[in-house]
């Protein structure tokens, strides 16, 4: 006899499965903690740390621990709310009412905010194409495209600095991707330097 209990190979097996299984779910769950660490650590250069984390944590997965993922992840975040953003004023410019001052400066703001789109989703075309140019000058390009975007979101607030209600509605709407956007920034500068 082999002991008290005899274990069967049927058994043997069982309990490498189970032993196996509970490793790699310890394994997975570390590498996530690692991930959701790195994360925190670069939004921490960052100018609005909490909502740079909060934007990204959802994506630690496929960032991992990769500066460049995750300023492309930045970017992508930033691109997607300025959008959803965009198109919420072009739907505030439809209520009627505004006076001719707020109608102008509304259309003002839609074309600032579509030039940032057009900024952003370059920038992040840029960073996803394969190095075919120089590295410098399109990580150059990039950080001047952002840097360009988040200048024509500050600007959209300033034509309404006759109307203080809606200017508070337009920059409720607005800083939101502002920060998005200096976030991104200062996520895609990290990059630059660490690939220099």
């Amino acid at each position: 006899m082999e002991g008290l209990y005899p274990i069967n190979s049927l058994s043997k097996n069982i309990l490498i499965i189970i032993l196996l299984f509970t490793s790699s779910i310890t394994l997975i769950s570390a590498l996530e903690i690692t991930n959701v660490e790195f994360i925190r650590t670069s939004c921490g250069l960052t100018t609005y740390p909490t909502l740079c984390f909060n934007s990204l944590l959802t994506r630690a997965g496929a960032i991992q621990t990769s500066p460049k993922l995750l300023a492309q992840t930045a970017l992508s975040v930033t691109l997607d709310t300025t959008r959803t953003t965009s198109s919420s004023m072009v739907k505030l410019s439809k209520v009627h009412g505004m006076a001719p001052l707020e109608v102008a400066a509304m259309k003002d703001c839609i074309e600032l905010l579509s030039d940032s789109v057009y900024e952003l989703q370059k920038s992040l075309d840029e960073m996803i194409r394969p190095g075919s140019k120089n590295p410098r000058l399109v990580m150059s390009d990039i950080q001047t495209w952002v840097s360009s975007a988040m200048t024509d979101e500050d600007t959209c607030t300033e034509g309404f600095k006759n109307d203080t209600k809606m200017k508070s509605v337009v920059r409720g709407k607005i800083v939101n991707v502002a920060h998005l956007t200096s976030n991104a920034l200062a996520l895609i500068n990290n990059y630059a330097s660490l690939s220099s």
